[in-house]
């Protein structure tokens, strides 16, 4: 192991613990000055925007809660049941904004609509892939670290309490509701969405750290000498990968459906090949794998995503990390469960004051998704230690027919569409 203490891994420590404080103190000053606010004009209806989206993030922690135990429970129905579900929540979620009936609301319900048919489509691409993702998550998850369960539930309490007190403070900017409180707004939001991913990614080291040791060598590690090694060794990796995995994510994944979608057209195919050779560049220095690496070798994310990839490169698992369905089935979780926490928080705010609703929406739904997130952490780093474990010894004693039965399917499909690409070739040759 060794301490990471780059430049950039620092800054980043520090800047978030900066923001952090300035938060905190424009909160407060925001939910006080809410407080008054509607204490005198009578404009802002504390009550009837406060309880539904209290009530909401209280619902998200059980939900986040819940899905988790269910996953945990019974796999393969879960991620199945994610899979379909995801889209018929989002759905409902898009019809809700649009009863509310108000510019914002029909521009979300758009967005909503549309991802609706997009996971729904995306469900029935990737379901072959059902049983593998069935298979990886049961035996990742199987001899879950024995304080597991309490660790998640301090985090949904402690994410509960603190995503409560920031809509307290949206609360108090809604009060008021001038230019510079909307970009308050948004800058709690920024802060928000920041930490969330840094608490996601924090279980994350610290999970992947004590289920890596197990897969590797059968070794126990505490869980609190994890926690303390993460905030003390890797927050600076952690803080900066909260930022720049989710956006190369983003690009990455834009760039493989822009591939998709422009198959075989002479016309897209200069445009489909740059974007897959900046999306597989990309991948190489940040990824979420290599959070495995930061919480047992302290790297610094780059370094760790780095090394991890090349590690895959080297054993032939790049493909099968490529089509790998647990991030997804994570993200869906998280979606589901933000639509469901939406249609509580919308549905009663658009029975007790309609102007409130489409703002009640948006923020339960991001409620809902990052404590989602949070709590199924522990599933995601889980399934990505077993991958990099085997990947660094895959003649380990340790290790089922998994991964090499999954890589010799995979190689099948490529080799029966080849074969069938040549045939259709030669068919429509042998016609003109």
């Amino acid at each position: 192991m060794r301490n990471d203490r780059s430049f950039l891994n620092k800054l980043f420590q520090y800047l978030f613990y900066v923001q952090f404080l300035l938060i905190t103190v424009l909160v407060l000053v925001l939910a006080v000055r809410g407080v008054l606010s509607a204490a005198h004009t009578h404009h802002f209806h504390p009550k009837e925007w406060y309880v539904p989206v209290l009530s909401s993030t209280a619902c998200a922690g059980i939900i986040g809660f819940a899905w988790q135990e269910l996953t945990c429970f019974n796999p393969s129905r879960m991620v199945k049941a994610t899979f379909w579900l995801s889209p018929l929540l989002t759905c409902a979620f898009g019809i809700l904004l649009v009863s509310i009936e108000t510019p914002g609301s029909v521009a979300a319900s758009v967005i909503a609509l549309v991802s609706s048919v997009i996971q729904s489509l995306y469900a029935c691409w990737v379901s072959p892939r059902f049983q593998h993702a069935n298979r990886i998550v049961t035996v990742s998850i199987a001899h879950h670290p024995p304080k597991v369960k309490i660790i998640v539930l301090l985090s949904i309490i402690i994410c509960t309490f603190y995503l409560a007190s920031l809509m307290s403070g949206i609360g108090g900017a809604t009060a008021t509701a001038t230019e510079i409180d909307t970009l308050f707004i948004f800058l709690i939001l920024g802060s928000l969405i920041w930490t969330m991913q840094i608490l996601k990614n924090m279980m994350l080291v610290t999970v992947s750290h004590i289920k890596y040791m197990q897969f590797a060598s059968g070794t126990q590690v505490d869980f609190k000498t994890a926690v303390r090694n993460s905030a003390k060794y890797s927050m600076g990796s952690i803080c900066m990968g909260s930022i720049f995995i989710p956006v190369l994510g983003v690009i990455r994944g834009s760039a493989r459906g822009v591939n998709i979608v422009s198959g075989d057209a002479d016309e897209f195919m200069c445009s489909a090949n740059c974007c897959s050779g900046v999306a597989s560049r990309l991948v190489a220095y940040g990824n979420r794998w290599g959070f495995v690496q930061v919480g047992v070798y302290n790297k610094g994310i780059v370094q760790a995503s780095s090394d991890t990839w090349e590690m895959f490169r080297r054993h032939g698992m790049e493909k099968l990390i490529n089509s790998d369905l647990t991030s997804s089935f994570c993200f869906l979780s998280g979606v589901a469960a933000g639509s469901i926490c939406a249609l509580v928080g919308g549905s009663w705010a658009l029975l007790i004051h309609k102007t409130y609703a489409t703002e009640v929406s948006l923020y339960t739904f991001l409620i809902g998704y990052f404590m989602s997130r949070v709590a199924m952490a522990w599933i995601q780093a889980s399934v990505a230690a077993y991958y990099v474990a085997y990947a660094e010894n895959p003649q380990g004693q340790q290790f089922d027919s998994t991964i090499p039965d999954y890589i010799r399917e995979i190689e099948r499909t490529q080799v029966q569409h080849s074969q069938e690409s040549f045939r259709t070739t030669a068919h429509i040759e042998s016609i003109l």
